[in-house]
């Protein structure tokens, strides 16, 4: 097994930093949906309004999950330099294992959130396709 070095974690900052954009900007972006449609209810009460928020809900909490595992794993990409450098390679190596798994999960959490967008604007198409 290859020595892990101070440059191995280094590597994925650029990574999760451009990941953390585009979840924040996910975010931003429901944020001023929900907002929107709030507005909407207030004035109409349609119930396909709460259909809709319900969805941006589901989607809205899974972007907060993806945040908070791609943040840790950064935090976690941290800790293992300062392991690697006060050396504890083996617990380093443990901590980037896990800052590993994270990123997987936040990652796949993310294509869970593509499906349900994915089905949310399929709906919108059958609406307009049904006239």
């Amino acid at each position: 097994m290859e020595e892990l070095t101070l440059t191995t974690p280094a590597l994925l900052f650029s990574a999760i930093s451009l990941i953390m954009l585009a979840y924040t900007n996910r975010f931003i972006a429901y944020a001023a949906i929900i907002r929107n449609l709030h507005d909407k209810y207030l004035q109409q009460k349609d119930e396909r309004l709460i259909i809709q928020i319900k969805n941006l809900k589901q989607r809205l909490y899974l972007t907060r999950a993806m945040q908070i595992t791609g943040i840790t794993s950064l935090l976690l990409c941290v800790l293992t330099m300062f392991l690697i450098y006060i050396d504890q390679n083996i617990i380093a190596i443990w901590v980037f294992g896990i800052a590993l798994i994270l990123l997987i999960i936040s990652l796949a959490l993310l294509i869970k959130e593509i499906q349900i967008s994915v089905k949310a604007l399929e709906h919108h198409i059958s609406d307009i396709e049904n006239g």
